[in-house]
């Protein structure tokens, strides 16, 4: 098992940035990869950015160059520049683990950009 703690969140306004925290706990080892979702009312979610134990990392097409996403062990971070309003969302913390193979989610935490 797997569990997923996400902060970070907030309302800024347009050109801000905000950081995204997601802390891992139980199996970690198990983790193949992390990844940062979003869900905007309304819409799909989306994938934000995914990084794999190799340090494979990708992105969204709408994020990239603005967007970045780490990991140091049990915490993978997403730091997000220049935010736009059409950034704003719900945003979830995803885990795949291999052992077994399974998805794990966070709660949410929102993100708000004004104009």
């Amino acid at each position: 098992q797997v569990q997923l703690v996400e902060s970070g969140g907030g309302l800024v306004h347009a050109g801000e940035s905000l950081r995204l925290s997601c802390e891992a706990s139980g199996s970690i080892n198990s983790i193949a990869t992390m990844a940062w979702y979003r869900q905007a009312p309304g819409q799909e979610p989306q994938l934000v950015a995914r990084t794999a134990t190799t340090g494979a990392t990708n992105y969204a097409d709408f994020v990239k160059g603005r967007f970045t996403i780490s990991r140091d062990n049990a915490m993978v971070y997403l730091q997000m520049n220049s935010l736009e309003p059409d950034d704003t969302a719900v945003y979830y913390c995803h885990a795949t683990a291999l052992w077994p193979l399974r998805n794990y989610w966070g709660q949410g935490t929102q993100v708000t950009v004004s104009s």
